[in-house]
């Protein structure tokens, strides 16, 4: 167990520089798909290590770590750096520094995070044998996915990984805490977008118009039926819509509705018999009650399907790293993530990292103002996701 403790020590060693890493990402975030300063900054922390990252899709990086007898087995690990349209909250002296703009999903400690494991394996490279790829992602948070991206331009060749992990904070999860799921974790998720178009005027004169703000309400209540009434109830699944805007006002009636929503699902044959149904609701109700009903499908994620076979033997390395005791299962969620991509093309694993402490009121749940991680985390993560990757090389599979 020489190798283990070398990897741990060596964790809590970087421990500082993780932190500071995060720090400095997290007061200069960047939304998805522009994080040229981000990939930059990784680019050049990177080639302080001696490696030698390549630029991607963009604002994507890619490295590769070799061991001796590099061509024996390859292992990828991923992290996204994307941030999230939201005003910071904090008072930290780490708050973000830009307008509007937060890592408030924790992105900027997963980057740190996997910056701290290419520094571990950068030092031990004459310790194993195999190739460790690192992969650092542009726009997790934004449709199509910059894992679609990653994976079109190459991410996943040359050399060729035999397994991919990437692991994501869990604010719910204590710190110290590593959670695993086997099987379908992650929900897909499409945007749904309805223009109900009608015909507006005054208020006062109902037999004059055809009310779209009427039409929507209908649509609206109808399209639960998709989920209550054409679903398996052994069957996660959900129909949420979060915007709706008409520009009329107390005695205006608009000529047209605005609706934006979200489907999630944890099957890709459902997934696409209910968006079906969605559409030919929408519409048909629209049509009915004399107006139209113009939908629109993003499509989104798949869904993530953590391979049980790898998930199992990354869980056992967390186990021999973390002890037993600070293993846990954790459940299926319907919120969607884009290394699902990923999961679609080789065998992958997604595990959760806790970061909460209740001591130092960090409890606040992502994608909100006053999300924030415990750094002690950093100290763990590192060394977990390192040695994850050579536990993996080693088994051969």
């Amino acid at each position: 167990m020489a190798l283990l403790k070398s990897v741990q020590q060596l964790s809590l060693a970087n421990a500082k520089d993780a932190v500071t890493w995060r720090r400095y990402l997290h007061a200069h975030p960047e939304l998805s798909f522009k994080e040229f300063n981000t990939a930059a900054f990784v680019s050049n922390t990177l080639k302080s290590m001696g490696l030698s990252p390549e630029v991607i899709a963009t604002t994507g990086v890619v490295v590769v770590i070799e061991g001796k007898n590099p061509s024996k087995k390859v292992v990828a690990l991923r992290a996204d750096m994307d941030a999230l349209p939201i005003t910071e909250a904090n008072t930290t002296e780490y708050k973000s520094k830009i307008a509007g703009v937060m890592h408030a999903c924790g992105h900027d400690a997963h980057t740190a995070s996997l910056l701290g494991t290419a520094k571990i394996l950068s030092s031990l490279k004459d310790q194993f044998e195999g190739t460790v790829k690192l992969i650092f992602q542009p726009g997790e948070e934004k449709n199509p996915g910059g894992a679609s991206y990653m994976i079109r331009d190459g991410a996943l060749e040359n050399p060729k990984p035999a397994s991919i992990i990437g692991q994501h904070v869990m604010p719910l999860l204590p710190v110290g805490k590593i959670g695993f799921r086997e099987g379908m974790y992650m929900a897909s998720s499409d945007e749904i977008f309805l223009k109900v178009i009608g015909k507006g005027g005054h208020a006062s004169a109902p037999d004059l118009l055809i009310d779209p703000v009427l039409i929507a309400s209908h649509i609206l209540v109808a399209l639960q039926q998709v989920v209550s009434r054409n679903a398996s109830p052994k069957q996660p699944t959900v129909l949420s819509f979060g915007k709706i805007h008409g520009d009329g006002a107390t005695n205006i009636i608009p000529d047209e509705v605005n609706i934006a929503g979200t489907f999630r699902a944890l099957s890709e044959g459902w997934r696409k018999e209910a968006l079906i149904k969605i559409r030919k609701m929408a519409e048909g109700i629209a049509e009915s009650m004399g107006g139209k009903c113009e939908v629109t499908i993003s499509h989104g994620y798949p869904y993530l399907e953590n391979n049980p076979a790898l998930t199992r033997r990354i869980r056992q390395a967390a186990e021999e790293y973390v002890g037993k005791e600070n293993v846990v299962d954790i459940d299926i969620t319907l919120g969607s993530e884009d290394f699902s991509y990923y999961s679609q093309v080789l065998p992958a694993s997604f595990y959760r990292l806790g970061t909460r402490n209740e001591k130092k009121n960090i409890t606040s749940y992502i994608h909100t103002p006053t999300f924030d991680i415990d750094e002690d985390a950093l100290a763990l993560s590192p060394g977990l996701m390192a040695w994850m990757a050579l536990k993996e090389l080693e088994s051969g599979l």
